[in-house]
């Protein structure tokens, strides 16, 4: 995990404020309140950022509706062009990219730049979009009668991003719905907005018209606005649970398309005969990687009981090489997003402890390379975590790793299935049989076999099962170009001007 480069992170004026991006252009709105936003390493607020209003909101959806009525006009050959310019110019200038990111977010830079290449991947793939939208035909369905289909853009769509990954996630639905031709209204997390802005700079210098995507900052005000606004036709959103049932459900009654991603509680099953040496470097790097705050983060560990103490001492043993600290300075894990999410990170290690748990490595009040005052949080591990435990139950959504001892598969399998989410899930086995079972037993919606955190290549799509996701529509992959295309059935029939335009007799359909 260790990150090797060491990059001079921006340090702007604590007064400077960061605009909405709206029609091309940086645009201040119309409202008075902003939004802290911080450099978690130091602890300190590094800007502010403008919260919109509703009216703000309604600005900015007329300017992408123009802008839409023009773009879905572009020929498929023109929207290649501006998504290759873009994919370059950001490979280009990735490294200011990554400094953004760990900036406002605190994931060292090598995480930084392992989200923008996933990023980019989803763009590589939105660039073959004359394939993807392609319609069907079939030919004298009846005599003479022609059936086809088209598919075409929705609109405005609108994007309500999580913190976590505040670049990636956006290039994960914004580069699929630009290619399809919609106009795109991105709402980021007020936590880490800069990413957008600086996204969608690149967007307006790769050639994408303005006005067809607009950055609107905010809170709840923003995001209902764009949950109720009559001309946004569809909405994707990725964060909590919770939050997800409610723009799911607030969408949907205002007649409006959903992608809701929601939380997740992925568990790692360890079988006898895995390679126990794979296992423990999979469990640290899916756990610890970008300090925990991955919705496909690794944060339980179901170990079976014959390996379980092997397993927990390879796992202790790799935890004590990890170095914590600022980012930028080569470490290897950061720290987390807001003092707040780390006070509740950390809280959770207290109702471990109290329900019977071991604390086996405990992160809290470590020493860091850093500023004392950032939102810190070492890597933790808990064994013999209480399945009634809270601990195990909830998304503590930090670097805290969770052992539970099992039996052996069934329990484990068992203790997966039962859980209230679905997202993704891994089996450490050298059985093919287990494994070849596990994919098809297991109900959760992204799977690894012998592979911790198993996100689709963008090819594929992205979304878990039960409470991690609403409605059936997933991420990217050919479910984000169904996503975010409508589709016409056309039954043709011409006359034939051989014999005077007159009817042939062909029969009538209704």
């Amino acid at each position: 995990m260790t990150d090797t480069t060491t990059l001079e992170q921006p340090t702007p004026s604590a007064t400077a404020i960061l605009d909405h991006w709206v029609g091309g252009a940086p645009w201040a709105g119309t409202g008075d309140r902003t939004g802290p936003v911080y450099d978690p390493a130091r602890g300190v607020v590094q800007k502010e950022v403008r919260f919109a209003t509703t009216e703000d909101v309604d600005h900015v959806v007329s300017v992408s509706s123009a802008a839409a009525a023009e773009w879905k006009n572009a020929s498929i050959a023109k929207r290649q062009q501006v998504m290759f310019a873009f994919r370059e110019l950001v490979n280009q200038r990735k490294d200011e990219l990554a400094a953004i990111l760990t900036s406002e977010h605190g994931k060292v830079i090598s995480d930084a730049h392992g989200e923008i290449a996933r990023g980019l991947e989803v763009v590589e793939f939105a660039c073959g979009l004359g394939h993807l939208t392609k319609g069907a035909y079939s030919e004298n369905v009846s005599t003479g009668i022609d059936v086809y289909t088209l598919r075409q853009p929705l609109g405005v769509v609108g994007i309500i991003s999580p913190f976590n990954f505040p670049a990636m996630v956006p290039m994960w639905f914004f580069a699929i719905a630009l290619a399809a031709g919609n106009a795109v209204v991105l709402k980021p997390s007020e936590k880490d907005p800069t990413a957008a802005n600086w996204m969608a700079e690149r967007l307006t210098e790769a050639g994408l018209p303005d006005g067809v995507l607009n950055v609107v900052h905010g809170d709840k005000v923003a995001v209902d606005a764009l949950l109720e606004h009559p001309e946004v036709r569809a909405i994707s959103f990725v964060g909590s649970t919770p939050i997800a049932r409610y723009v799911y459900e607030t969408g949907t009654r205002h007649g409006k398309r959903v992608q809701a991603l929601g939380g997740a509680k992925n568990h790692m099953l360890v079988l006898p005969d895995a390679d126990l040496d794979l296992a423990a470097d999979a469990a640290v790097n899916a756990g610890f990687g970008s300090a925990g705050e991955r919705c496909m983060a690794i944060s339980v560990v179901l170990a079976v009981d014959a390996v379980a103490d092997a397993l927990v001492e390879k796992i202790s043993a790799r935890m004590a090489t990890l170095r914590t600290g600022d980012g930028t300075r080569g470490t290897d894990m950061g720290p987390v997003i807001t003092a707040a999410h780390r006070d509740k990170v950390s809280s959770y290690v207290d109702v471990a402890a109290g329900d019977g748990a071991d604390v086996v490595v405990d992160g809290r009040g470590i020493e860091v390379d850093g500023d004392p005052n950032g939102f810190w949080v070492g890597p933790t591990l808990i064994d013999k975590v209480p399945t009634s435990s809270a601990a195990y139950r909830d998304e503590i959504f930090g670097p805290v790793l969770s052992v539970v001892r099992v039996d052996g598969y069934e329990e484990g399998l068992e203790l997966i299935n039962s859980g209230a989410f679905g997202n993704g899930t891994a089996i450490f086995t050298n059985d093919g049989g287990a494994a070849r079972r596990f994919q098809h037993e297991v109900q959760v919606g992204m799977i690894g076999v012998n592979v911790p955190i198993p996100v689709p290549v963008a090819y594929h799509s992205f979304g878990g099962w039960k409470a991690s996701l609403f409605g059936d529509a997933k991420a990217y992959g050919p479910h984000g170009f169904d996503f975010f295309t409508q589709e016409k059935a056309v039954t043709s029939r011409w006359l034939d001007p051989s014999h005077g335009g007159i009817n042939l007799g062909f029969p009538q359909h209704s």
